[in-house]
């Protein structure tokens, strides 16, 4: 499980691409990866991988052909910023909110607004996902727990203050970029109860 707190930016050192698998080096920031062992799980851009290798502070990464589909990870290229968060210990503060690391979908970037000191970051969903997205309810994109602002239709956006900025790669995107997305856990479980339950939620007007 993670937390949704990105614990820094890491660097794809190279991508080793065969038949169905790629294999990523990525190079956490300096004593990132103290205590690592092989095996253990690390959420690169939300993505729950497992640790395959160790060379310092570069971990290897094995990513299925089902992976790269569903995600963004068939993207990366070597010298790619990515949001990495090692997996939660039992005791750890939960600053977000309950991550899995299954990336559900992925999610254009449509448009970004810069007001004073603030960066407001509009997507788009595919429409079978939209009805799990409500305002102020928690959604994961790229592995940051964030807070949805407004809905519309299956556009919906998040406010991003400077330390988070900092914090991710969110200070680098740009429209046009892919994310993932995934989506928070209870509120999929009420809304597909409801639904079987015959209370489906009604489309949102755009």
């Amino acid at each position: 499980m993670f937390t949704g707190i990105v614990q820094g930016i890491a660097v794809v050192e190279e991508v080793t691409a065969a038949t169905g698998l790629s294999t990523f080096a990525i190079r956490l920031p300096d004593n990132s990866a103290e205590g690592v062992t092989i095996g253990a799980s690390v959420a690169i851009n939300g993505t729950c991988l497992t640790v395959t290798k160790q060379s310092g502070n570069t971990l290897f990464f094995d990513a299925m052909q089902e992976t790269l589909r569903l995600t963004t990870l068939g993207n990366l290229v070597s010298g790619q910023l990515v949001n990495f968060e090692r997996a939660a210990r039992i005791g750890d503060e939960i600053g977000g909110h309950l991550l899995s690391g299954h990336i559900h979908t992925t999610a254009n970037v449509v448009e970004i607004l810069r007001p004073e000191n603030n960066v407001t970051l509009w997507f788009e969903v595919p429409d079978q996902w939209a009805g799990y997205i409500f305002p102020k309810g928690y959604i994961a994109i790229n592995g940051a727990s964030l807070t949805i602002g407004e809905v519309d239709g299956n556009r919906f956006n998040v406010h991003l203050i400077p330390e988070t900025l900092r914090a991710t790669t969110f200070g680098e995107i740009e429209e046009g970029m892919t994310v993932n997305i995934e989506i928070d856990s209870q509120t999929q479980t009420i809304v597909d109860t409801l639904a079987r339950l015959g209370y489906d939620r009604p489309a949102s007007p755009r």
